[in-house]
C-alpha cells in the first residue's frame, strides 16, 4: 500500500509493520503463537526483529494481544498500550466480556471466541493515555477511543495520511464500526472521531486496508449513526 506499510496476515487476524530507515514498528501481535509468523514477516523485509523497537496494542483482545508475551523476547521491543487496558493484558485482571444485545451479534460471537487461544500475560514498558506522539512515521499521534474496550487506541501518521483503527471501525464487506463493544455509544463518538481525520489510507483490525474511497464510507457510517445509533453497531 505504501514502500514502508505493510500488512501481515496471520492464522488468525492480522498486524502491521511499519518500516523507518532505523526502526521498524509493529501493530498488534494477533493471536498466541503469533510470534513466529510475526518475525518471518520482518525478515521478509530485509530486516531483524533486533530492529523492532515500537510495538502498539490497540486493545487487550486476544486476537490482537495474544501475541504479545512472545515479541517480549525480541531485544528491543518495548510494548505499548493504553492503561486502561494494561491490567488485562499483563494478566493482572481478567478482561471484561463484551456487552452484546443483538442475537446476530451474540451468534458471531458465540461463532469466533471458541477457536481463539487465551493471550498469555505480557509485558507492557510504556503506558499510554493518549496524546502521545511515538517517534515513528513522521511522529504517530496516538489517539484513545474507548468503546470497544476502555483502553482501545487508534494511531494517526498524519504525515503519510495513514490511519490504524483498531477494532474502532472493520472493514468485512463493508467499512463498519467494531462489534463485541464495551459500550456501544462510547464506541460510535470514537468512530466520529476517526471520520473526522478524513485520511487517506485506513488500515483496520480486520478486512481490507483501503487507499481510496474512505470519504464515502465515512459520509455513510455518520448518515447511519445520526439516524439510527442503536442499529449502526
Amino acid at each position: 500500500m505504501l514502500p514502508d506499510l505493510h500488512m501481515v496476515r496471520l492464522a488468525f487476524g492480522q498486524a502491521y509493520l511499519w518500516q523507518d530507515s532505523d526502526s521498524v514498528t509493529l501493530v498488534d501481535t494477533g493471536v498466541a503463537g503469533s510470534g513466529a509468523e510475526l518475525a518471518e514477516a520482518v525478515r521478509a523485509l530485509g530486516r531483524s526483529v533486533d530492529e523492532v523497537d515500537h510495538v502498539v496494542l490497540t486493545h487487550f483482545h486476544e486476537d490482537h494481544a495474544g501475541g504479545a508475551s512472545e515479541v517480549n523476547t525480541w531485544p528491543n521491543a518495548r510494548v505499548h498500550a493504553h492503561r486502561a487496558d494494561e491490567p488485562f493484558i499483563t494478566g493482572v485482571l481478567p478482561g471484561p466480556p463484551p456487552v452484546i444485545t443483538e442475537d446476530w451479534e451474540r451468534a458471531l460471537h458465540q461463532q469466533i471466541t471458541p477457536g481463539l487461544p487465551a493471550a498469555p500475560p505480557a509485558r507492557v514498558d510504556v503506558t499510554l493515555a493518549g496524546g502521545e506522539v511515538l517517534p515513528f512515521g513522521g511522529g504517530a499521534h496516538v489517539l484513545h477511543l474507548p468503546g470497544h474496550t476502555d483502553g482501545s487506541v487508534a494511531l494517526h501518521l498524519p504525515h503519510h495520511d495513514v490511519l490504524f483503527t483498531g477494532d474502532t471501525m472493520a472493514n468485512v464487506g463493508q467499512v463498519t464500526p467494531g462489534v463485541f463493544n464495551l459500550d456501544a455509544a462510547r464506541l460510535l463518538d470514537s468512530v466520529k472521531a476517526l471520520v473526522r481525520l478524513d485520511p487517506r489510507t485506513v488500515l483496520f483490525g480486520h478486512g481490507e486496508p483501503l487507499d481510496q474511497g474512505f470519504d464515502s464510507a465515512a459520509k455513510r457510517l455518520s448518515a447511519s449513526s445520526d439516524s439510527d445509533p442503536g442499529g449502526a453497531v
